[in-house]
């Protein structure tokens, strides 16, 4: 008996979660996958042919920030650059103008323009206020975000706060009922600004005294203070973003212990230098700051080694004007990065003769599984959504001008870069949202994906 056709195949080399299938299709029907195979490709009602390109689930970036600078607003230009970056679901921050998502009722109110304002989809971190949040706490886990994010370092009192001590061992308790993972700014406060002082007094502002105030220890000291508190919590406690190896080293040992220790590193700690800060200033600026060509080698190994949970972007698209003074201290602290994710990250493993596997493990499965999105996110499986990023191999240069996000946000800290591939398409539920030229989604094509 004939089976109907289905709505699309899509074909091409495809990327599953162990293996590579030449000359493979992906079929859909409504939004989700139903047949992946080889060969002769079955009958579909459209075909979408991307011979000889690879084939890889939509990218989840398990840390980004739409709305550090502008608010709200953010999310629509930063996702719509997503959907040109071959990432489909985003996991944003909570520290956001002018409210961090601190509570059920602020959560809410930001679900309402993700599903009004988002070209992908995309789940959400809350965190708590500096003091009296921990009421909050259940809330928030009842109504779907998928990770706590909490601070050892303050930006700002009330969109980023430093949690002190007591706070933070009431909160992860808090947190370790409701299963979810808490994931930590891990930078020493006293540390930072006492040598951010003494650099500023000496007149030292240029770009690498960003690297200098913000040495190895100051993180080092944070991963020690949090894992700490969580072994005596209970909680899943997460390194947000680790720049050095130790990092990895650390959360081993604690696990060791029986502490439940994560760490994830982002792209820019897989290739930047501090070379690359002096040479960008301000576009170079994150925090923590880039380290040595040394570490960036000691990550990659941790990495190959499989310490890593996951890889992100922590993509904070600050406005040009906030990245070009030549006092370092006053530039805003963020890279963009959502656009150049999928190019990036296959050229690095290309670079070093690694399979595209690590791609779909490290930048979509191992962080949709993080952050509860897993099966329905993250991996090209039966029944799940048709989220893919289509890459077609060959010598391309990022350019910063074709980034899809407001004009002030098109830059780049990758701008000029070789790249070894270019995101052909990308597919969300099905439906192709970028084309190689233009986004094809339109405002509120994302959905909120709950844990």
């Amino acid at each position: 008996m004939q089976t109907e056709p289905f709505d699309s195949v899509i074909l091409g080399d495809i990327v599953t979660a162990g293996a590579i299938i030449q000359g493979g299709y992906v079929a859909v029907r409504g939004e989700t996958i139903a047949a992946i195979g080889q060969g002769l490709a079955p009958p579909a009602h459209t075909v979408h042919d991307h011979t000889g390109r690879l084939i890889l689930p939509g990218l989840v970036d398990g840390h980004m920030h739409t709305a550090s600078a502008i608010g709200w607003p953010g999310i629509e230009g930063a996702t719509r650059s997503a959907a040109a970056g071959g990432i489909t679901t985003c996991v944003d921050m909570p520290y956001d103008v002018p409210q961090a998502v601190t509570d059920a009722t602020v959560l809410a109110e930001k679900i309402g323009w993700v599903e009004r304002t988002a070209h992908v989809d995309v789940a959400l971190y809350g965190t708590i206020r500096k003091t009296g949040g921990i009421d909050a706490i259940a809330g928030l886990a009842a109504a779907g975000i998928s990770s706590f994010k909490l601070s050892t370092y303050e930006y700002d009192a009330v969109r980023f706060p430093r949690i002190d001590h007591p706070t933070m061992v009431e909160a992860f308790r808090e947190i370790a009922k409701t299963g979810l993972p808490v994931a930590v700014h891990n930078e020493d406060q006293e540390l930072v600004e006492r040598l951010t002082a003494e650099a500023r007094a000496a007149g030292e502002t240029h770009a690498i005294m960003h690297c200098r105030t913000r040495p190895p220890l100051a993180e080092t000291m944070a991963d020690l203070e949090i894992f700490e508190i969580g072994l005596e919590t209970g909680a899943h406690v997460h390194i947000a973003h680790s720049s050095l190896a130790r990092g990895f080293t650390i959360a081993e040992q604690f696990r060791a212990m029986g502490g439940s220790t994560t760490g994830e590193a982002c792209i820019q700690y897989l290739c930047m230098t501090e070379a690359d800060l002096i040479r960008l200033g301000g576009r170079g600026k994150c925090n923590p700051p880039f380290r040595s060509a040394g570490e960036v080698e000691r990550m990659w190994q941790a990495l190959v080694d499989d310490r890593i949970a996951y890889v992100s972007t922590d993509h904070a698209p600050w406005p040009a004007d906030r990245k070009s003074s030549p006092d370092i201290f006053a530039c805003g602290a963020g890279l963009t990065g959502l656009q150049s994710f999928a190019p990036l990250m296959f050229t690095l493993l290309d670079e070093r003769g690694l399979s595209p596997l690590l791609m779909a493990r490290y930048c979509a499965e191992r962080s949709a599984k993080h952050h509860g999105l897993w099966p329905r996110k993250g991996e090209i499986r039966l029944g799940s959504d048709c989220d893919l990023v289509i890459l077609e191999r060959g010598e391309f240069t990022f350019d910063e001008a074709t980034i899809q996000d407001r004009p002030e946000m098109r830059w780049s800290p990758y701008h000029g870069r070789a790249l070894r591939a270019r995101v052909a398409s990308t597919f969300l539920r099905g439906a192709e949202i970028w084309n190689g030229k233009e986004v094809l989604a339109t405002p509120g094509t994302g959905r909120f994906v709950r844990r």
